[in-house]
C-alpha cells in the first residue's frame, strides 16, 4: 500500500457525502475529470475500489464504506492539528452532524444549541431529528443520541444519563378509571404506545418481562403518545426523559406496580470511531450531559 495523499482523502469524503462527481467538483473548486483522477490515485494507493461509477452517479462500495470513518478521522485529525497550532484557536470549529430521537432532540438538544453556537462562532450544526435508527457511518454523522439498547457492536457508545421507563397516566384518567396496582390489572385499562415499541417492558424477579396488549392508540412518535396521555386517553409507558416536565408539574402521574418494576434504560451517545473525537463533538456532549444531569436528577 502506497502513502495516501490527504487531498485525495478529503476528496473521497466530499464525494461520499454528495455521491455526485459534479457536485463534489464544485465544492472542491476542481473539474470532474480532476476529481476522477484523484479518486483513481487514492484507489491505487489503497489497492481497493472505493466507488461504483455510473454515468449519472457514484455509490460507495463495501470497501469504501469501511474506509469512510477512517478517512473522516484523518481529516479531523489534520484539522485538529492545524487549530491547535494556529493563533486563532477560539472554540470548536467545523460542521457538527447530530442525529437524535425527535423527543430528546426537541426537549434537550435544541435548547442547548443557541448558547453553544454563540460560544463557538466557527461551529456549524446539522441536526437530524428522527425516531428511525440512522446509519451514522454511512450517512456521515459525528454522533447519534439514542435511548434504545445498543445493537451495532461496530459503534462506540458513551452513557450520558440513566433514563428509566415510566408507567404513567393523567390525574383525570386515574380518577375515572382507577390506579392499576399489578400487571394483571393493566388489561382493564386503555393503553397507548408508540409504533416503535410493540410491547411494554418490565422487570420481575430480576428478569425482563414483556407485557403484550391491544393498544387503543398508536403513534409513530413520542409527542403524540404523551399528548394523548395528558389528555386522559389512557396509560402509557414512556421514558423519564420523555415526561420529566409533565411529572414535575403534575400533568402526568407515575404508576408503581406491586409485582413488577419498569425497565431501566439510558441515554447514549454513539460514535463511528473512538480514534479521535473533534472538539465540536466533545463540547456538544459536555453541554448535553450537564443539562441531562441537571434536569433528570
Amino acid at each position: 500500500m502506497d502513502i495516501m495523499n490527504l487531498r485525495d482523502v478529503e476528496l473521497f469524503t466530499v464525494l461520499a457525502e454528495t455521491c455526485n462527481l459534479s457536485q463534489a467538483a464544485r465544492r472542491l473548486g476542481m473539474s470532474a475529470m480532476s476529481v476522477s483522477r484523484h479518486l483513481a490515485q487514492l484507489e491505487k494507493d489503497l489497492g481497493a475500489r472505493l466507488f461504483q461509477r455510473t454515468t449519472r452517479a457514484v455509490s460507495l462500495t463495501s470497501e469504501g464504506e469501511e474506509f469512510l470513518p477512517y478517512a473522516r478521522t484523518m481529516m479531523e485529525a489534520e484539522q485538529g492539528a492545524r487549530i491547535m497550532f494556529s493563533e486563532d484557536a477560539g472554540g470548536a470549529t467545523g460542521l457538527l452532524r447530530i442525529t437524535a430521537p425527535s423527543g430528546i432532540g426537541r426537549r434537550y438538544i435544541l435548547p442547548l444549541l443557541p448558547e453553544l453556537m454563540e460560544r463557538n462562532p466557527k461551529m456549524k450544526i446539522d441536526l437530524n431529528l428522527s425516531d428511525d435508527v440512522v446509519d451514522i457511518v454511512g450517512q456521515g454523522y459525528d454522533v447519534a443520541i439514542r435511548v434504545a439498547p445498543l445493537r451495532d457492536s461496530n459503534l462506540i457508545a458513551h452513557r450520558l444519563s440513566s433514563n428509566p421507563r415510566v408507567l404513567c397516566a393523567s390525574p383525570a384518567y386515574l380518577s375515572q378509571h382507577g390506579i392499576p396496582t399489578t400487571l394483571a390489572e393493566l388489561t382493564n385499562h386503555q393503553c397507548l404506545r408508540t409504533a416503535m415499541v410493540s410491547q411494554w417492558t418490565f422487570v420481575k424477579d430480576g428478569h425482563l418481562l414483556s407485557h403484550l396488549f391491544e393498544p387503543r392508540f398508536i403513534c409513530n412518535n413520542v409527542e403524540g403518545v404523551r399528548s394523548m396521555c395528558k389528555a386522559g386517553a389512557g396509560l402509557a409507558q414512556l421514558t423519564k426523559a420523555d415526561i420529566h416536565s409533565e411529572l414535575a408539574t403534575g400533568e402526568l402521574v407515575e404508576i408503581t406496580l406491586s409485582d413488577a418494576e419498569c425497565h431501566m434504560l439510558a441515554i447514549w451517545a454513539l460514535f463511528p470511531t473512538k480514534r479521535y473525537l473533534p472538539c465540536r463533538v466533545t463540547v456538544f456532549l459536555d453541554a448535553l450531559k450537564s443539562s441531562l444531569k441537571r434536569l433528570m436528577s
